[in-house]
């Protein structure tokens, strides 16, 4: 950054860093223990689609690796496209394995990176659940390398429950680097696993 760049206020976009992710596991205990909240298993890469074969071809190489992972027992990646056609890659994995979980959204995050289309990556979430079953993800956004949580209300309206979620920001302030700019949580309304 010059110095004209402080003077006209403007700032360095922050580099994703993927191995945040791996915070997850460690945040989920300290989850459980302030609210109450296990993972669900579920979690998700949204992007933006792209029309191109190298991006097919991407997508369709990123699938594969992480349908021929021999560990897992669920049903495979699966791809859904949401109302406001964002593309989500899906992994469904046993509630109790989060560090395989994370392991399957570094991989998506990584090969689309490096295959050149980090640009279209938006966020990745891990999805959790109370046992009053309020749902809650802990979403990454790619593009400012930080997470911030997402509780919608349970219902047809799309509302969200925003106590919960400051709750949340101040339990794991120590575990995940938390995006602190509120303008930033973005509501992901039809997400897989929320």
């Amino acid at each position: 950054m010059g110095f004209l760049d402080i003077l006209l206020g403007r700032t360095k976009a922050v580099a994703p860093d993927l191995d945040q992710l791996f915070g997850l596991p460690s945040a989920a205990l300290t989850l459980q223990a302030a609210a109450g909240f296990t993972p669900t298993g579920t979690g998700a890469v949204c992007f933006a689609s792209v029309e191109g074969g190298a991006f097919a071809q991407a997508h369709q190489e990123v699938q594969e690796l992480l349908d021929a992972d021999a560990e897992r027992t669920g049903p495979p990646v699966e791809v859904s496209r949401d109302e406001y056609g964002y593309s989500w890659l899906v992994s469904r994995r046993a509630p109790d394995d989060l560090p395989a979980l994370v392991s399957d959204l570094h991989a998506v995050n990584s090969a689309l990176e490096g295959s050149g289309f980090g640009p279209q990556l938006l966020c990745s979430v891990a999805g959790f659940q109370d046992t009053g079953q309020r749902r809650l993800g802990l979403v990454y956004l790619y593009k400012r390398g930080t997470f911030y949580p997402f509780a919608p209300l349970a219902g047809e309206a799309q509302r969200r429950d925003n106590a919960l979620e400051l709750q949340v920001k101040a339990a794991l302030a120590d575990d995940l680097r938390i995006e602190q700019d509120l303008s930033r949580w973005f509501p992901i309304w039809g997400a897989p696993g929320l």
